[in-house]
């Protein structure tokens, strides 16, 4: 043991740090991946000292982060009797949290339950807020004669930026300041030392590319005293044969000899990567346009703010949009306008050569990621992962993946493959790695807000030091981010798929059939799918990509990180449900809190409001039905459907395929108003939607059903699209919603104004508009020529009788008889939203002008004394049907648990 011993001590730890990493661990390599991870932090060396605790941060940068760190449950026992006999709190420890380890605690002590999991409260807590002080350097600038370029050398706080963990800051300050400053002994002893300076290791070149070149020209040095060969990050001997001037950096060992080399090159690649990613978002334009956008953002600055001038932020941080008071106007005539669609060949151009450049970066740096899969076999670095590595990829990798995978646009992903199939195969690379995987899971802290200080002065003067306080706050994790584009591309494929064939049985024929049909040989005629067309299996190509990415993360962290540690991931991934799914109705507790209660309603809308379904109607038992007849859809559309039930057009599917792929993730969930789709398992070109009446509007909690079809010339025309909640034909809710069903939109070509954008628009612009536009709080302004008559008695009026209609219809209606598939929604609807509609009914009657209902919405009449319209009557027996509602959930909880 005590050659393991002192093989770890010549890596750079104690004694008694090797000692109790290999009491834990047999494997040498294994303990020393452990102590570099910061888990034997804590254990004292013999003089009582703990060496590995880091110095704090210099006198010219400053970054704190305020808030204690958080620790899990588990740190009480994680460290053993060394700790407990401390007497230390937890809370104040500066130790390193090691959240990339899984290895289960031995406790010696009868009877003790020791939780095997340490990353509860940090990997699958999004609740996390933590708050950084920042105070800036100004960037020295130095001439590098080899390279021919004026260089920018990266300040500490370039270096240590972001949101921090544990002690990952004193590693990070530990490796800048050991490779900035002093010398660099041969490790022969002999006396002869090299020294260091900042440019050698921290120069930030025009390209990564001279950067690895710069670093291969000074890595392997030579001793000139006893001619020996060192590593000059780590000053250790290098062995075997230089690499050839002409080979590839990735195939050059020497700049995979030790971790300070690899925590490096990705701290300086990384910063690179990030820099670049955020100048591409900050100038869509292009660099040529930065000058005059520069510009603009000087303003006066106040005690609170400064002006931001490029150099000074790293960041991009957004702020809406100042709004003034929306001028309330109807939709009627809106003119001939037309979508201006000059300009985007060349926007498209720009952005391919941005994500190129991008890309092109990512594949050089991902070369020097930890990769025990490497092709050749691993390397030193491989194996003793620096801790600053993994700081830097959680901090500014991180930043990058969230931006990329929160893109809503399954086709803009697919045009920008370039990016995307690399971003991809970054995530298998870090999954792949025990050291790293458990960055799939972990909340990714972005920044929140950002709030500058006035510079304060600086002695001897030099530049004044800028200050600002930034919140991170916890997000979503890469896995988590994963599987909502998993979704739309299960939901593409589906798509892509088209309409599925009818398999016709075969049957034997008889020897007449036979005689006459010679060249079938008594085989039924096959129906030869047409291959996809070439952008079509572009789409399909990309789908199956992100698909087996996320399998091969599952598969490695499986591997890696052991079952547990998987599913607790999955747990907490997004879900489409089926038919086969557990019901969507969720009961609710009396004694629960308004504002928990409106939280649960987003979280159910959110699990439901996309699912498939069989929308077909049973056929009959007693009649006889052709092997190759399409069935009957519970549909307005019935009969074009079945008419298109052996059709397959490409341009069709792929518009079918982008469609679906936005709207398993997009769809509107709020508490006030929300969208549900239900798609019919076989035919996703059948459609049904279910719209909630907005807050504010004579809508309010109502249910609207619309049937949608995307017919045979789908994107190139509007869908079909029909209102049914009407009252058997009666109500018209609006100048837009005809009694008969008929939808009046600009998009679906039956309003004037901008349409139907071939390619361009979408299902989910045609539902928004309804629940924005028609669903309004003053309908009576829909009307052509009466969109100036806000106010009036007569749209006063109007709306009463809406809401009339919609208590009868809209609500009492569809609680009492819930049309399928949405009774589940319906009657959770009501039920969870059972104290808020009560007061609404409440006020709705107070409103109320006592005029009896007009079936066509016009403005009209006089209330008749004594008479009713019937309004009381309704609202009472809606609101006997909530309190039943909510007898049924006695006992059931407050959700019903999910499917898997």
């Amino acid at each position: 043991m005590e050659a393991e011993v002192q093989q770890l001590v010549d890596m750079g730890a104690t004694v008694a740090q090797a000692r109790a990493a290999l009491r834990r661990y047999k494997d040498v390599m294994q303990a020393a991946e452990r102590i570099f991870d910061g888990a034997f932090d804590d254990i004292p060396d013999e003089d009582g000292d703990s060496p590995m605790l880091s110095a704090g941060p210099s006198s010219e940068r400053e970054q704190k982060s305020v808030r204690a760190r958080l620790v899990t449950p588990e740190d009480d026992d994680d460290d053993g009797a060394e700790e407990a006999d401390s007497g230390e709190d937890d809370s104040e420890d500066d130790g390193f949290i090691n959240y990339d380890s899984d290895y289960e605690v031995k406790d010696d002590t009868p009877n003790t339950q020791v939780d095997i999991d340490p990353y509860a409260g940090i990997f699958f807590s999004k609740d996390r807020r933590e708050e950084v002080i920042e105070v800036e350097e100004e960037p020295e600038i130095e001439y590098m004669p080899q390279e021919k370029e004026r260089v920018k050398l990266m300040t500490q706080n370039q270096w240590m930026k972001g949101c921090p963990e544990g002690a990952e800051q004193g590693f990070l300050f530990s490796l800048y300041s050991q490779l900035i400053e002093g010398t660099c002994p041969c490790p022969s002893a002999c006396g002869y030392s090299i020294p260091r300076t900042k440019s050698q290791f921290f120069s930030v070149f025009s390209s990564f590319d001279v950067y690895i070149n710069h670093l291969r020209g000074i890595v392997r040095q030579k001793c000139k005293k006893c001619f020996k060969e060192f590593c000059f990050a780590c000053g250790e001997p290098i062995t075997g044969p230089k690499a050839a001037a002409s080979s590839k950096a990735s195939e050059d060992r020497d700049l995979f000899h030790c971790p300070n080399l690899q925590g490096v090159v990705l701290g300086v690649g990384l910063a690179m990567l990030e820099q670049l990613y955020h100048d591409q978002i900050q100038n869509p334009q292009g660099p040529e346009n930065r000058a005059r956008t520069n510009k603009r953002k000087k303003t006066d600055a106040t005690s609170q703010s400064i002006i931001l001038e490029p150099e000074d932020e790293d960041e991009s941080y957004y702020t809406p949009p100042a709004q003034g008071k929306k001028l309330k106007v109807g939709i009627g005539y809106a003119g001939d306008q037309k979508e201006d669609t000059t300009g985007q060949a060349e926007a498209q151009a720009n952005q391919r050569a941005k994500d190129e450049k991008l890309g092109n970066l990512m594949v050089q740096l991902r070369a020097f990621l930890p990769s025990l899969r490497r092709p050749g076999g691993a390397l030193t670095s491989d194996y003793l992962v620096h801790p600053t590595a993994l700081a830097h990829l959680r901090r500014r990798f991180n930043n990058i993946c969230t931006s990329l995978l929160r893109n809503d646009s399954l086709t803009d992903m697919s045009d920008r493959a370039a990016v995307y199939f690399e971003l991809f195969e970054w995530l298998e690379t870090i999954s792949n790695h025990e050291a790293l995987s458990s960055m799939m899971a972990m909340p990714i802290m972005v920044v929140s807000s950002v709030r500058t200080h006035t510079p304060k002065k600086a002695p001897n003067g030099t530049a004044p030091l800028r200050e600002r306080t930034i919140i991170y706050e916890g997000s979503s994790g890469p896995r988590e981010l994963l599987e909502s584009i998993v979704i739309q591309a299960n939901a593409a494929i589906k798509g892509l798929e088209g309409v599925k064939h009818v398999e016709v049985v075969p049957v034997e024929m008889t020897e007449e059939q036979k005689r006459i049909t010679s060249d079938s040989k008594g085989k039924t005629k096959e129906v030869i799918l047409q291959p996809l067309t070439e952008e079509n299996q572009r789409l399909h190509g990309f789908c199956q990509r992100i698909l087996a990415t996320a399998e091969a993360i599952d598969r490695s962290l499986r591997e890696t990180k052991g079952d547990r540690f998987l599913e607790r991931i999955q747990e907490s991934l997004p879900k489409i449900h089926t038919t086969n799914s557990a019901s969507n109705e969720v009961f609710v507790n009396r004694e629960v809190s308004d504002e928990a209660l409106k939280q649960m309603y987003i979280d159910w809308v959110t699990r439901v409001r996309f699912e498939y379904c069989d929308l077909t109607i049973p056929s009959s038992p007693e009649k006889t039905v052709a092997h190759d007849e399409p069935p009957h859809y519970k549909f307005f559309y019935n009969n074009e459907a079945r008419m298109l039930a052996s059709s397959d057009i490409p341009k069709r599917s792929l518009a079918i395929a982008k469609e679906l792929a936005v709207l398993t993730t997009n769809l509107p969930v709020a508490w006030d108003s929300s969208i549900f789709l239900r798609v019919d398992e076989t035919r996703v070109d059948i459609i049904k939607a279910l719209i909630i009446g907005p807050e504010g509007t004579p809508y309010q909690n109502g249910c609207f059903l619309f049937d949608i079809f995307l017919g045979h010339n789908y994107n190139q025309s509007p869908p079909s699209v029909k209102y049914m909640t009407t009252n058997g034909g009666k109500y018209r809710f609006n100048p837009n919603l005809y009694a008969d069903g008929k939808v009046c939109l600009s998009l679906l070509g039956t309003w004037t104004g901008p349409g139907w954008v071939s390619g361009k628009s979408t299902l989910l612009q045609v539902l928004i508009s309804i629940q924005s536009m028609i669903l309004c709080d003053e309908p009576y302004l829909n009307e052509p020529g009466w969109a100036s008559s806000s106010g009036t008695p007569q749209s006063i009026a109007y709306s009463a009788n809406v809401r009339r209609m919609v208590v009868k219809t809209a609500m009492l209606g569809n609680l009492k008889n819930p049309p399928e598939p949405f009774s589940d929604i319906i009657r959770s609807h009501f039920r969870l939203k059972a104290h808020s509609i009560s007061a609404q009914l409440d006020q709705w009657l107070a409103q109320d002008d006592g005029l009896p209902t007009l079936s066509d919405g016009a403005a009209g009449g006089r209330a008749q004394a004594g008479s009713t319209n019937g309004l009381q009557a309704d609202i009472e027996e809606l609101k006997r049907s909530m309190e039943l509602l909510q007898g049924d959930s006695a006992g059931s909880g407050l959700i019903p648990p999910q499917s898997s």
